[in-house]
């Protein structure tokens, strides 16, 4: 079942960069970067009152979110729902007509399971369900 919202997911070009502007506008410590060598991410999570923003650089220069940053610099990627069914919310969101992107849960890049709806599905938005 859908708990809540987790976090919302921004593309990045320069994450050192992008952190210490939030950080600085936000009162708020840089949070670690995560590197992620396998898929040639970087991603950090900036926590702010129960809700997370999640900071992502794709710097394999040919992958999906750095041809985003290309075409359109920085910006909102996704939004996560926290579940504690994925599968039962996967097939729920199914029945309702949502189309999956990910139809079995994936370990993702904070090493969660994760799914995303296909972004056409919410109008260009891509919603990711996510462990807690």
């Amino acid at each position: 079942m859908i708990q809540g919202i987790g976090h919302i997911g921004i593309v990045v070009k320069n994450i050192e960069e992008s952190l210490a502007a939030v950080s600085k506008a936000l009162d708020l410590p840089i949070p670690p970067i995560q590197d992620v060598p396998e898929k040639k991410m970087k991603v950090a999570m900036v926590e702010l009152k129960g809700i997370g923003l999640e900071f992502l650089e794709d710097y394999s220069k040919e992958g999906e979110l750095a041809r985003l940053v290309n075409e359109k610099g920085d910006a909102i990627h996704h939004f996560c729902v926290l579940t504690d069914d994925m599968e039962a919310d996967i097939k729920s969101l199914e029945k309702r007509g949502i189309e999956m992107a990910d139809r079995e849960p994936r370990i993702g890049l904070r090493g969660k399971r994760i799914a995303f709806t296909k972004a056409s599905a919410l109008n260009g938005i891509p919603m990711e369900l996510s462990e807690p």
